[in-house]
C-alpha cells in the first residue's frame, strides 16, 4: 500500500488538474457563446446575396461563368479547416479519418496548426496553410478563399472543397465534406445560402413581381460575376465560424469530462488515504499494547 505521503501529493496533484480544467471548461464555455453569435450574425447577409442572386437567376447565362463551367476532375483542391490546439476530444481526429478516406489525387490548403501537421505526417500535398486565430475575420477567411479560387482558375485543381466540423449541437460536431467549386447552378447556391438563415415565420414571400423589379448596373452578368466570387468567400468564412464554434464546444465537453474524473479520482484517493491513516493508527494502537502487554 502507498504512504500516506506519497497519496497526500496525488491528491494535490489531481485537486491542481481539476482546477486548471474546470477554467479550461468555462472559458471554452465563454468562447462558445461569442463564436455561435458571430456564426449568427452573417445569417442577414446571406439571406440578402440569396435575394439577389434570385433575382438574377432568370435572367443571365450560367455556362458563362467559370465559376459554373463543368470539367474532369483530376486533382482535388481541398481546404481543411482545424483547430491551433488542441484538448478538444476527438474533433480534429475525426475530421483527419475524412481526409484519410479520400483516395483521389488532392491537393490541401489548411487552416490551423493542427490540419498543416497531420498534412506534413502523412506526406499528402500541402499548398498554404494558415492559423486558426481565436478571433476568426472575414479578412483573415477571405485570404485563403482567394488562394484556393486562383488554383481552381489556373487549373492547378479541378475542384475547391472544404471538410470542416460541422456543429449540431455542443454535444455534436459532424466531420462534413462540401463541394465548393465547380457550383452547379446558381438555385443550388441560393439553396445553400438559406439553409444558413431562419425564416421569419410571419414574413411573406417574395413574388416574382418583386424580383423583376431590381435593377442591376452595368448589367446583370457583371453582377454576377462580381456576387460569385464573394459567396465562395463568404461560404468559407462561414464554415471557418462554424468550426470555432466545433472546437470551444469540444473543448468544453472534453474539459467538464476530465474535471469529472479528476474529482471521481480525488475521492477515490481520499478514500484510500483515510484507509492508510486508519491502518497506521491500527499499528500503533497495536504496537502500544503489545509493549504494554510484554512489560
Amino acid at each position: 500500500m502507498p504512504s500516506t505521503r506519497d497519496i497526500r501529493r496525488r491528491i494535490k496533484s489531481v485537486k491542481n488538474t481539476r482546477q486548471i480544467t474546470k477554467a479550461m471548461e468555462l472559458v471554452a464555455a465563454s468562447k462558445m457563446k461569442k463564436a455561435q453569435q458571430a456564426a449568427l450574425a452573417g445569417r442577414p447577409y446571406a439571406d440578402l446575396m440569396a435575394e439577389m442572386l434570385a433575382a438574377l437567376a432568370d435572367r443571365v447565362e450560367e455556362s458563362q461563368h467559370p465559376f459554373l463551367a463543368k470539367r474532369e476532375v483530376k486533382v482535388r483542391g481541398i481546404i481543411l479547416i482545424t483547430s491551433d490546439k488542441g484538448l478538444c476530444g476527438p474533433l480534429n481526429s475525426n475530421l483527419f479519418k475524412a481526409v484519410t478516406d479520400i483516395k483521389t489525387p488532392a491537393k490541401y490548403a489548411v487552416i490551423g496548426r493542427k490540419g498543416a501537421q497531420f498534412i506534413a505526417r502523412t506526406r499528402r500535398e500541402l499548398l498554404a496553410d494558415f492559423p486558426a486565430n481565436d478571433r476568426t475575420t472575414f479578412t483573415d477567411i477571405r485570404v485563403v478563399a482567394e488562394f484556393m479560387v486562383k488554383q481552381f482558375l489556373n487549373g492547378t485543381v479541378d475542384t475547391v472543397e472544404v471538410i470542416w466540423p460541422r456543429f449540431r449541437n455542443t454535444l455534436v460536431q459532424v466531420p462534413t465534406v462540401m463541394p465548393l467549386l465547380p457550383l452547379t447552378s446558381v438555385k443550388d447556391v441560393i439553396a445553400e445560402l438559406r439553409s444558413h438563415t431562419v425564416p421569419a415565420p410571419a414574413a411573406a414571400p417574395a413574388s416574382p413581381a418583386a424580383d423583376n423589379q431590381m435593377l442591376f448596373e452595368p448589367d446583370a452578368s457583371s453582377v454576377l460575376t462580381s456576387l460569385l466570387p464573394l459567396y465562395v468567400n463568404r461560404e468559407v468564412f462561414q464554415h471557418a465560424l462554424d468550426a470555432k464554434a466545433s472546437e470551444h464546444s469540444a473543448r468544453m465537453v472534453a474539459m467538464k469530462t476530465a474535471k469529472d474524473n479528476a474529482t471521481k479520482l480525488l475521492g477515490d484517493l481520499t478514500l484510500e488515504y483515510n484507509k492508510a491513516r486508519q491502518a497506521g493508527i491500527t499499528q500503533e494502537i497495536l504496537e502500544i499494547a503489545a509493549a504494554q502487554f510484554a512489560a
